[in-house]
C-alpha cells in the first residue's frame, strides 16, 4: 500500500500489536499519531481502545484537535476508519461504565455492561468466539464468518439495527461490528486473531467505501 494510514496514538491502544499486525497486512506508511495535521493528511484511520470507556473518551478528547480532525477525514471526506475494541465502542453516542460518558456520537446507541443471565457465562468476555456476519449492511462485507479473539466486559448496542455489521453469542447476542457508510468497528482485536485478523485487516487496506 503507498497511502498514509494514521493510527491513532491517545495513550489507550495496544498500538505495537496493531501496527505489527497492519504491516503483515500489507500496510506500507502508517504513522502512529496524535498530531491533528497528520490524521487530516491520512488515506485510512484506525482507532484503537484498551480500558474503560471513560478513560479512553477522555483521553482522545484531551489531545487538542484531534477529534475535530477524525470528523474532518471520516465524516466529512469518506475515508476509510476502523475501530478496534473500545476504539469501535466509542463510535457511541454515550458508554455507561462508571456512569454516563459521552462517545463521538458517529453511530447512535449505547454503550452497556454484559448482563450475567447464567452463572456459568464469564464476564468479562474472553477468549475466542464465533463472528457472524448480518447479511443486511453494506459495510459487512468487509466482516466474514469466522472466530475472532474477544476481550470486554462492555458492548455497544446500536438505536439502528441496520448499523450492527455482526453478531456473537456469549450468554445471548452480542454486538461483534457495526459498520455505517465509510466507518466499521470491531469489538473483537484483529491483532490477536491471527489469520482471522489479518485478512479482516487486508480487506479494510483494499476497502473503497466510496
Amino acid at each position: 500500500m503507498a497511502e498514509a494510514i494514521a493510527l491513532i496514538d491517545y495513550g489507550a491502544g495496544n498500538l505495537h500489536s496493531v501496527h505489527n499486525a497492519l504491516k503483515a497486512a500489507g500496510a506500507e506508511r502508517i504513522a502512529v499519531t496524535a498530531d491533528p495535521d497528520i490524521v487530516r493528511g491520512a488515506q485510512r484511520i484506525v482507532l484503537p481502545g484498551v480500558g474503560s470507556f471513560r478513560a479512553c473518551a477522555h483521553g482522545l478528547k484531551a489531545i487538542p484537535g484531534l477529534v475535530q480532525a477524525m470528523e474532518e477525514r471520516v465524516l466529512d471526506d469518506g475515508v476509510p476508519f476502523l475501530g478496534i475494541c473500545v476504539g469501535m465502542q466509542l463510535l457511541a453516542t454515550r458508554g455507561l461504565e462508571h456512569g454516563s460518558t459521552p462517545g463521538l456520537g458517529w453511530i447512535e446507541g449505547e454503550v452497556h455492561m454484559i448482563e450475567r443471565t447464567d452463572p456459568a457465562v464469564k464476564v468479562p468476555h474472553m477468549g475466542w468466539n464465533d463472528v457472524v456476519p448480518t447479511p443486511h449492511h453494506d459495510g459487512a462485507a468487509l466482516i466474514e464468518p469466522g472466530e475472532a479473539y474477544f476481550l470486554h466486559s462492555y458492548f455497544f448496542q446500536p438505536e439502528n439495527g441496520r448499523d450492527i455489521a455482526a453478531m456473537t453469542d456469549h450468554g445471548g447476542g452480542l454486538v461483534a461490528a457495526v459498520a455505517r457508510d465509510n466507518m466499521v468497528g470491531v469489538q473483537f482485536h484483529p491483532e490477536k486473531s491471527q489469520r482471522y485478523g489479518l485478512d479482516l485487516l487486508g480487506r479494510f487496506l483494499e476497502w473503497d467505501p466510496s
